[in-house]
This record gives structure tokens, sequence and C-alpha cells, in this order.
């Protein structure tokens, strides 16, 4: 009974406004994951494309609330409007690429969508994970931005065959900018490579890439491209630069909430999962902030601030 409830809530009708769903148990041998539909989708038009998001490290476990603290679903309850259908998926380690695509063609057939258009990205363990999938289905992805991450699949050639936004900061000490370097060098002796953009930022490290998350450019780029254009070829008139991720937050729609629906069909979004870091020495609110994908003016309302205020080593602050 309690299967088949869990089961209902993932095919639960849609309202007049937007809804993230958490599915669990819904998908044999894949993934918990949370599921978004945009407040005009219509099942009878099979017109939206489909975003999916991988998380890195941090976030893995069995705890789906964990993929809510950054990344595509956060970027949706920040105002972030992203016109798709959006899967989020949790891991408790590495990404199977297999796990994932039983993910999509569950959602691809209960939820009709644009199977042209679909879209992948993630960051640090999510970048593997973007470019495992994508180098092992290259003729399913319309196109993918792979993070500060790598590749692990035994062949890369599939990488060329599809528009790929690879984005690495060299101060990334979390997972070495070589990293990326591999996989473009392999990428090049499998041939052509022309639809490949590749940011090496100088300069930025492991976190500051999560902004990316919240740029309008991500999905204008992403949406550029479609299993249906007949060369394939990767739009490379976008760019991000250090200022571009500074302001990620800026044009966000304060107005646009989506509901959150755990897989009981409550509301969760005043239960908002709240995160504490202890402050050591050293710290500061801008430092603090990067570290947790947030900036220092929502530090500083979290916990009743000024950005002035001293930081007493040992307080407890909240960051999400």
């Amino acid at each position: 009974m309690k299967k088949l409830l869990l089961f209902l809530i993932c095919l639960m009708p849609l309202c007049s406004f937007a809804q993230v769903y958490a599915c669990r148990d819904s998908v044999p041998n894949g993934y918990n994951f949370w599921l978004y539909l945009p407040d005009d989708y219509d099942s009878t038009r099979a017109d939206k494309p489909v975003v999916m998001f991988l998380h890195g490290k941090s976030l893995c476990g069995r705890d789906l609330n964990k993929v809510l603290r950054y990344g595509c679903i956060d970027a949706l309850r920040r105002g972030r409007e992203i016109d798709a259908v959006v899967i989020a998926p949790q891991s408790s380690g590495a990404w199977n690429p297999q796990k994932l695509m039983n993910i999509y063609e569950w959602v691809q057939e209960k939820y009709p969508v644009d199977t042209n258009r679909l879209y992948v990205l993630g960051m640090s363990l999510g970048g593997y994970g973007t470019l495992d999938f994508v180098a092992t289905y290259p003729d399913k992805v319309a196109a993918a931005i792979a993070m500060c991450g790598g590749a692990t699949a035994k062949t890369l050639c599939g990488l060329n065959d599809l528009p790929l936004w690879i984005i690495h900061g060299t101060a990334d000490k979390a997972v070495s900018v070589k990293c990326s370097d591999k996989v473009v060098e392999s990428m090049c002796s499998c041939g052509d490579t022309s639809r490949l953009m590749y940011d090496r930022m100088k300069g930025v490290n492991h976190s500051q890439l999560a902004r990316v998350f919240y740029l309008d450019q991500t999905y204008e780029w992403l949406f550029e491209h479609s299993l249906a254009d007949s060369a394939r070829l990767a739009d490379k008139s976008y760019g991000i630069t250090t200022s571009i991720l500074k302001d990620a937050y800026a044009n966000l729609n304060k107005n646009f909430k989506p509901n959150i629906i755990d897989s009981r069909g409550k509301n969760q979004e005043t239960n908002r999962d709240k995160v504490y870091y202890t402050i050591k020495k050293g710290d500061t609110l801008s430092k603090i902030a990067v570290e947790h994908y947030t900036t220092v003016s929502i530090l500083c309302k979290l916990n009743n601030m000024k950005k002035t205020d001293k930081l007493r080593i040992g307080r407890k602050i909240r960051v999400s």
C-alpha cells in the first residue's frame, strides 16, 4: 500500500502552478529524485525539454532534502524560472549512467516531453556523472554542461558528437583542473572537437562554479540546441566570467515560488532544510558564502546580522 501511494504521488494531476515532487522508490534500478513540472506543462503537447541536474559528493546519501541545498531545484526555489521538466536525482556514490537513463525513460513515459531536448548538467561528482552519462548516450542528449569534474567512462569519443561545455577553475583544490584537461585530451585523440567549449577559468575555485546553476545564460545556452539540429553545432556566442558569477543571484524573480511536495503529499516549502555552520578562525562572511553556495546578503538575512558584524569563533550561523 505504501509503495502504491509513493507511486501515485509522482503521478499526481497537474495544478495551475509549478510543482516539485519528491519521487522515492518509483524507478526500479534508478535513484530517488525531485521532479519539477512548470506551471504551463501540458501532457498533450509533449513540447517541454528535460533538464537533468547531477549533484556533487556533499549531497550524496539517502536524505533527498540534501539535493535542495544547491543546483537546479534550489535555483527554482530562489526564483530562477526554468521552462523545462527538471529531474534532480540523488546518488549515494558515483553516478551510474544506466540508472540515470532508467529515470529519464520513466519520466518520459509518465510525463510526455520533447525527446529531442534532453540536457544534462552537473558539478564535481556531478561533473563526472554528466560526462560519463553523455559519453554513454551521446545520441540521447542535446547538450551538456560539466563543471569541475572529470570522467571514468572507458571511451570518451561520444563526447565529440554533441555540444558540450566544460567549465573548471584553475584554483580548484577539490578537483584539479587537470581532470578536465585529461577529458579534453581524450576528446582530441578521438578527432573533431568543434562542438566543445572549454572554459578554464583563472583563479576560480571549486565552490564558485555552483553559481552557474542560477544564471540565465546557463539555460539559454542549453535550450539553443536540439537533437533535431542536423549538424548539432555548439553555439559559441556564450561565455561566463568571474563578474557574471558574482552577479548570479541578481536577476532572480522573487515572486516565483514553486510548491515543494514530498512523497507523502505534504507541502515542504515552509520546512526548508536548515543547515548550520560553525565559525572558525580566519572565516569571513564572503568566504562562508562562497563555500555554501550563497551570498553575504542572504547570510545576514538568515542570521539577523549586518555585513559589518564581527564573527565570533565557535558561533553557529545558518547558511541555508
